[in-house]
């Protein structure tokens, strides 16, 4: 279980990075190399065992909170032409927000359970 969190850990790593690349042009870019490499960042600090839980838990909500402020008033999809291009654009941005909610929430998850099970093992 533990190479399957690492390696989970690594390609939402790789795929965090390459979503900072893909921000080159977008009018807001600063602001999203910061937001997916801090979790990039964060990815690879829990590959190594080195994520404590409350940053983790505290990025998960980050995030979760950013995802649903931005979320556009009508989503309308994620497809340029499928219908008004601000509510797309926020629409992606909100959607990305909340997938790496979730992949913090994995992490906040699995280091409590690591945790839990450390402590009981130190009871017996």
């Amino acid at each position: 279980m533990k190479t399957f969190f690492k390696i989970f850990a690594v390609i939402f790593a790789v795929l965090f990075v390459w979503a900072v690349v893909l921000q080159y042009n977008d009018p807001d870019a600063l602001l999203w190399y910061v937001i997916y490499g801090l979790a990039a960042l964060g990815s690879v600090v829990f590959t190594f065992g080195r994520l404590n839980l409350m940053i983790a838990t505290l990025l998960c909500v980050t995030y979760l909170v950013g995802g649903f402020l931005s979320w556009p008033e009508t989503f309308e999809g994620f497809e340029i032409g499928a219908g008004d291009i601000v509510n797309v654009e926020r629409g992606r941005e909100a959607c990305g927000l909340l997938i790496v909610a979730s992949v913090f929430l994995v992490y906040a998850l699995r280091i409590r359970y690591k945790s839990k099970r450390f402590e009981n093992f130190r009871k017996h």
